[in-house]
């Protein structure tokens, strides 16, 4: 799926250097690949591309990220529009042309982190191109 909304449930438990729970999408191989993640420790929300294995933020919202509870994490991806939702809520809307294929989608989470995953599901978009 190109144009898709892919969301999880998401519980940060514990982690002293990160406590990132994220989702992948349009991953084309290990270095490759769009990220959104909430992180805990940082109370953020960051859209990422990764090219050749290097991460790049080219969006992000500051807001409670609490330890302990569970979270919901979405994104919105249109071709090169992404809209990315915490608890319900859209907290980024940004654009970007790296990825335009279809890929594989999939949990994420680095560091010392310890999340719960729960409910992954991935739908296409009504109106996909």
């Amino acid at each position: 799926m190109n144009d898709l909304r892919l969301s999880v449930k998401c519980k940060p438990v514990a982690g002293k250097v990160d406590q990132g729970c994220g989702l992948v999408f349009r991953l084309k191989d290990a270095d490759n690949y769009y990220l959104t993640r909430a992180n805990a420790l940082e109370d953020n929300v960051r859209l990422y591309h990764v090219v050749k294995g290097r991460r790049q933020q080219f969006a992000g919202w500051n807001g409670k990220v609490a330890s302990g509870v569970w979270h919901e994490l979405a994104v919105e991806a249109q071709g090169d529009h992404f809209q990315v939702f915490f608890n319900g809520k859209k907290v980024i809307d940004a654009h970007d042309k790296t990825f335009t294929e279809a890929g594989k989608i999939g949990v994420w989470t680095k560091a010392d982190s310890v999340i719960y995953f729960d409910d992954l599901s991935a739908q296409p978009l009504a109106n996909s191109h």
